[in-house]
């Protein structure tokens, strides 16, 4: 097995776990349209940005 990818799913799982515990529902939930999934999608891509963006500054700074 590759050990990055069993790295992934771990985390994937320990996220599922957190996420139930605190919002009390999963991906499998029926509520939210597709304009809604899409909007949540877009939110965590601004966030990985901006995640990404602060890390290449603090390399710039070295």
């Amino acid at each position: 097995m590759d050990k990055n990818v069993e790295n992934v799913v771990s985390q994937l799982r320990a996220r599922e776990e957190r996420g139930l515990s605190k919002y009390g529902v999963n991906t499998e939930r029926t509520d939210l349209s597709t304009l809604e999934w899409l909007q949540h999608l877009q939110e965590e891509l601004m966030d990985g940005a901006v995640y990404v963006e602060k890390i290449k500054q603090e390399l710039l700074e070295k």
